[in-house]
């Protein structure tokens, strides 16, 4: 089965799943936590090699302060307890986002997780956090504009690989695959620029329910689909790109 090199997806529903149980949304988002560790190992064990998951957006700061906080124990509790985990899978964590927002505990447990998986190669698991697109594209063309007013770059060079360079992904190859969970079909703010030739998975289950199964779905319709990026499918059957595709 041809797996993507780079899996991205919105980790949609614990909200839901709570509210249908009659919980507090707290609930959806630790049963959450729970499918995220399960989706992390099987990933590693398919051999993915890049997992992204949109785990706090920007806008999310505008939720009620106490799912907020709990949210932010939540993940400090996340990484304290996946590390070992991280460490004996050889995964590397990193994150994506302006991390500078979250609670300076959170910002610690983060770094010391960081820098404690560095040196791992096997799978890179990067948690998007207070991470927004169109603020991750603000950024990269306000740092583009300070090279311009430097004097250290010409506008006329600016090119895609430039804009690559300033983005929060720039050590990242653009993601292959896209899930988002929950029956929603939008990609609220997420990777826009990396996305341009993703392929696009959307499902019913909500997040805490989606398990293995469901990923081996979305996985082997991935696997169906060729891939033209902007070519015929003569095109790419005769040029070797979905060999490469293969192989990649």
């Amino acid at each position: 089965m041809r797996l993507p090199q780079h899996l991205a997806i919105i980790m949609d529903g614990n909200g839901r799943w709570a509210e249908q149980r009659k919980l507090p949304r707290i609930a959806g988002h630790r049963q959450g936590v729970a499918t995220v560790q399960a989706i992390v190992k099987e990933c590693r064990q398919l051999g993915i090699g890049y997992l992204t998951l949109y785990a706090f957006s920007s806008e999310n700061w505008r939720r009620p302060g106490d799912e907020v906080n709990a949210l932010m124990e939540l993940l400090g509790i996340y990484l304290i307890n996946e590390l070992p985990t991280l460490v004996e899978e050889n995964i590397r964590l990193k994150v994506i986002g302006e991390i500078s927002r979250m609670p300076p505990q959170v910002q610690r447990t983060l770094t010391d997780t960081i820098d404690s998986t560095a040196q791992n190669d096997g799978m890179v698991l990067t948690l998007a956090l207070s991470y927004g697109a169109r603020d991750e594209m603000l950024r990269c063309v306000q740092r583009l504009a300070g090279d311009v007013q430097a004097g250290s770059l010409s506008p006329s060079d600016i090119d895609e690989a430039h804009i690559d360079q300033f983005l929060d992904t720039h050590d990242l190859p653009d993601p292959d695959l896209l899930i988002r969970t929950s029956g929603e079909m939008r990609i609220s703010n997420f990777l826009l620029w990396q996305l341009a030739y993703a392929e696009l998975y959307f499902c019913e289950t909500l997040w805490p329910d989606f398990d293995n199964e469901e990923l081996h779905r979305a996985l082997k319709e991935f696997g169906r689909r060729q891939r033209r990026f902007g070519l015929t499918g003569a095109q790419v059957s005769g040029s070797g790109l979905a060999d490469e595709e293969e192989h990649h």
